[in-house]
């Protein structure tokens, strides 16, 4: 079973989240990911902390694509640029 471990700091406007994706086998990747205020109110309304968004949306990568194929560092709505329904479906 793949582990995602995430961690998150404040910033100015958002959060920057540190993603730590571990496999079966041992292997690791680790991703950066900001996200903004705005993006965690319009993907996850009620939430105060990007965490669990994030989470979900790793989760939502990995079912399409290998975790070394995933960008190492990125601005969380990047996603629907290569997947157009990631925002529909993390919302649900």
């Amino acid at each position: 079973m793949t582990e995602i471990e995430v961690t998150s700091r404040t910033g100015s406007d958002g959060w920057t989240c540190r993603v730590l994706i571990t496999d079966d086998n041992g292997s690791t990747s680790e991703h950066e990911v900001a996200v903004t205020r705005k993006d965690l109110a319009r993907l996850a309304p009620g939430l105060d902390d990007p965490a669990d968004l994030v989470r979900r949306s790793f989760v939502f990568l990995l079912a399409r694509e290998p975790k070394e194929s995933i960008l190492r560092s990125f601005d969380l709505p990047v996603i629907a640029r290569y997947f157009p329904e990631y925002e529909q479906e993390i919302r649900a």
